[in-house]
């Protein structure tokens, strides 16, 4: 928190007593506003909007429009709220301020790559040419954002070691279906029905749901007990039954592994492919090649790896990369180019068909490519080495036992991001979720909690390249407050957050019983003491 100044007889000194250091956590208990729902705010007869009369004569629902079509009584609260204009900008500038992200501060989710999104690739993503182009246009007006998708797609092939890359997948778990699809149609090629797919306990939560989704049986194998698969383990389970094994590497507990082109020999010995998930490809990029160590294929999340916005920012983009064997398998269309000319290839007899409308998410496409060109080889190389070293400063800065070191389950170098445990706050009554909240009141997002699943009280930190030592040491600050604080006084940690708008949710309560309407008996509910964020 900011610094007090130890005597203020006199405004001098305040402007730089209370100015927090680079390194200091950034939480203050400011101005903070209270926002009701829009609905709330509405009053019958309030506009915010003028204009010009409709100019076509009004219908009469009860004889012009059909029955089915009539959605019966109008009630307030089913329409528009009624609003002045500077109740909607108040209402939507407020909220904007409650929310958070990586433009705001520091946004440490491990597993999750959030780095910064540069503004240059927003400008390049709302070029008219690109925001104007609509995709059912004929080849010849669209060859523009034709020749950025091939160059895109020969740039990932490239950066990854593939033979090609397809750009349809909307997100990194649309690119997993697609790549175990295409793992599905090449052994059905071959003559094969294979039925099951190899998941390390290491790898991300999706691999198995896709698995299953794709139709195949899991069958989970342990990480070794350093973090990282061992190639004995996964030719334990290799059988002809086994279409494949789904790696993430780095896994999810930033821990490369390291024989994984050991493991592509065992599976592809056996008739198996291998399947490695890229989200966490910024720590190998410009470093490791997949492809070249056995990788047959793997997912890129453009909103991960190369800058583009995540989540409600979003949409994402998981483009595939796949191995010589199974280009002919590719989703429906691809880009080609001839003689200088773009077009959309549909005579794919083999693919696995379409997977999206049009052919992409255009926009993210752009901004990774815009990023991919502004960084250049030798600066995607820098990118991953300041993420890693950022989080194994991060990670040796917080195990050290002076002021407040906090537990390792694995003592395995790591690359991208760190896991600690609540193993040192157990005597304390505190817990991962409790340290979660206290770093919202001390001004830092938490991190991802409770996962991998294998490390029981994770909190798993991934700090990325868009850090300064100054960020990094300010959040570490803040943790071993927490650290002292658990130790010292443990409820002010239980009871955090204490100074932001909302207290802590009870989070079981609202999955099971999400509030999805505002009704007139909550109003009841709030008379008696139930509040909401309380």
């Amino acid at each position: 928190m900011s610094r007090k100044p130890a005597s203020a007889e006199n405004g001098d000194h305040l402007e730089e007593a209370w100015r927090p250091r680079p390194d200091e956590p950034a939480g203050t208990t400011g101005l903070l506003l209270e926002e009701p729902l829009i609905f709330e705010r509405s009053r019958t007869g309030r506009s915010g909007a003028s204009l010009p009369p409709a100019g076509v004569p009004e219908a009469d629902a009860s004889t012009e429009i059909p029955e089915e079509y009539l959605r019966g009584e109008w009630q307030p609260e089913d329409g528009i709220p009624e609003v002045s204009e500077p109740e909607v900008v108040r209402h939507v500038t407020r909220l904007s301020q409650m929310n958070y992200g990586v433009d705001t501060g520091m946004f440490p989710l491990g597993s999750c790559t959030m780095k910064y999104n540069p503004r240059v690739n927003e400008a390049t993503a709302r070029l008219p040419g690109f925001t104007t182009a609509h995709p059912y246009l004929p080849e010849e007006r669209i060859q523009g954002p034709l020749a950025l998708m091939w160059n895109l797609e020969q740039a990932l092939a490239e950066i990854g070691g593939f033979a090609a890359v397809t750009l349809q997948p909307a997100a990194g778990a649309h690119g997993e279906l697609a790549g175990v699809l295409m793992m599905r149609a090449y052994h059905e090629s071959v003559g094969e029905q294979r039925t099951k797919v190899l998941v390390p306990s290491s790898a991300h939560g999706t691999n198995p749901a896709t698995s299953a989704v794709a139709g195949y049986r899991v069958v989970e194998i342990p990480s070794g007990p350093e973090g990282y698969v061992l190639p004995e383990t996964v030719a334990d389970a290799m059988d002809e039954e086994v279409a494949g094994i789904m790696i993430t590497n780095p896994n999810t507990l930033g821990i490369f592994e390291r024989h994984i082109a050991e493991i592509a020999k065992v599976v592809h010995d056996r008739g198996g492919l291998v399947y490695c998930d890229g989200a966490n490809a910024n720590a190998i990029l410009g470093k490791v090649r997949p492809g070249e160590t056995g990788v047959d294929v793997m997912h890129y999340n453009l909103h991960k790896t190369f800058s583009t916005p995540h989540g409600g920012g979003g949409p994402g983009s998981g483009p595939v990369g796949v191995s010589k064997k199974l280009v002919p398998f590719l989703p429906s269309p691809v880009v080609a180019r001839s003689e200088g000319r773009y077009r959309l290839d549909y005579d794919r007899p083999r693919s696995i068909g379409r997977l999206k409308a049009f052919y992409g998410n255009f926009g993210i496409l752009v901004r990774a490519y815009t990023y991919i060109r502004e960084m250049g080889a030798e600066g995607l190389r820098r990118a991953c080495e300041g993420a890693v070293l950022n989080a194994v400063y991060l990670r040796e800065k917080l195990r050290r036992q002076e002021n407040g070191g906090w537990h390792l389950p694995f003592e395995t170098d790591s690359l991208h991001e760190a896991v600690f445990t609540d193993e040192a706050l157990k005597d304390t009554g505190c817990t991962t979720m409790d340290v979660a909240k206290r770093l919202i009141d001390l001004g830092f997002h938490p991190p991802t909690v409770y996962f991998p699943l294998v490390v029981s009280g994770a909190l798993m930190i991934e700090p990325t390249e868009s850090e300064t030592r100054e960020s990094i040491d300010a959040f570490v600050k803040a943790m071993r407050r927490i650290a002292h604080e658990a130790q010292g006084s443990p409820e002010t940690v239980r009871q955090a957050p204490s100074v932001s708008i909302r207290r802590r949710l009870n989070e079981a309560l609202a999955a099971r019983n999400p509030i999805l309407k505002w009704t007139p008996d909550m109003d009841e509910q709030l008379a008696s003491g139930i509040q909401r964020g309380k």
